[in-house]
């Protein structure tokens, strides 16, 4: 019969899953690396039986069966009826004694934080905030898009500087320079062209996302419609964190606002500024910083908390992923 580990982390996204088996004393035993996790697209099934691959491999090279606690923090978990559903089909795995499912922004934001207490805002391909205290009290919003009255994130700084660039080539809005930097980037000619190559699908959906860079670009050469996008991320992701900070409390007492997701973690001059610039006048005692360690350590932080680690498991695991 295999050994039992102390905890199995998994860490989610729409594009990778990252896995890690820690043992009761912080070390890691194994790590693997599996595809996508999309229940909204493949069913909740088939995007566990991605998961499983993935767990299959650490376990076998942990020389493990099974954990005590399962800490998976997974996309599309956004309303709490989801992490229940997730939660019972990972249960049903059989890979631990006890399951926790959070959505993927609390592994950023343990990642980042020493004790299970501040605000992560995520802006990747979406947008997204959450916050923790150590007593358990969480804020979290849906983050399913327009719906839930989000804006940001990759595809929708893509889709705001198509608009504008739009209504300056045709002429219902004022110019701006986005009106060849974006097609240009295609090798297009006029929005015109680049428009009727999306719309047909000979620009595939999945390459709008190479937009976000080329609006950063064309803000930072001083085109004026580029540069209002980027401070009304600015203000967005503040807003965000002011809102959680807000919620738990921690308004007033000096608490890490955690920055992560490659919009955010590419450090565009501009916006790392304004966000900088709009917290020291909102919440004045928040400090900012960019998350650069990998999400599955902040899953594997958030299982030592629940099985009630010691402070040295902690900052062993923590130094694996870091070193």
């Amino acid at each position: 019969m295999g050994m039992t580990a102390r905890v199995l982390a998994v860490d989610a996204g729409n594009s990778k899953t990252d896995v890690a088996v820690v043992a009761a004393d912080g070390t890691v035993l194994a790590t693997a690396r599996g595809g996508g996790f999309r229940p909204p697209v493949v069913g909740v099934e088939a995007a566990v039986d991605t998961l499983a691959e993935a767990v299959r491999t650490a376990f076998a090279a942990a020389g493990v069966t099974s954990v005590d606690q399962v800490s998976a923090c997974l996309a599309n978990a956004d309303f709490p009826v989801e992490e229940e559903q997730l939660a019972a089909a990972l249960h049903a795995r059989a890979w631990g004694s006890a399951v926790q499912v959070r959505n993927d922004t609390f592994a950023i934001l343990r990642a980042g934080i020493t004790e299970p207490r501040g605000v992560a805002v995520v802006c990747g391909a979406g947008i997204n905030c959450v916050g923790m205290r150590p007593d358990g009290r969480t804020a979290r919003f849906p983050a399913i898009g327009r719906i839930s009255g989000d804006w940001g994130g990759g595809w929708g700084l893509a889709e705001e500087a198509l608009w504008f660039a739009a209504r300056a080539e045709d002429g219902r809005g004022g110019p701006t320079d986005l009106a060849r930097t974006l097609p240009a980037h295609f090798g297009l000619p006029t929005m015109l062209a680049l428009i009727e190559a999306l719309h047909l699908e000979r620009v595939p959906h999945d390459r709008r996302h190479e937009l976000t860079p080329v609006l950063f670009a064309t803000a930072a050469d001083g085109d004026p419609i580029a540069r209002a996008i980027v401070d009304r991320l600015a203000d967005e992701v503040v807003t965000m964190a002011t809102v959680a900070l807000t919620r738990l409390d921690l308004l007033e007492e000096e608490t890490p606002v955690l920055l992560g997701g490659g919009v955010l973690a590419a450090r565009h001059p501009q916006l790392s500024d304004g966000i900088r610039e709009l917290l020291a006048v909102r919440a004045p005692k928040a400090v900012p910083r960019v998350v650069t360690a990998s999400p599955v350590l902040g899953a594997a932080l958030l299982g030592l908390d629940l099985v009630d680690a010691r402070t040295e498991v902690h900052e062993k695991v923590r130094a694996h992923f870091e070193s």
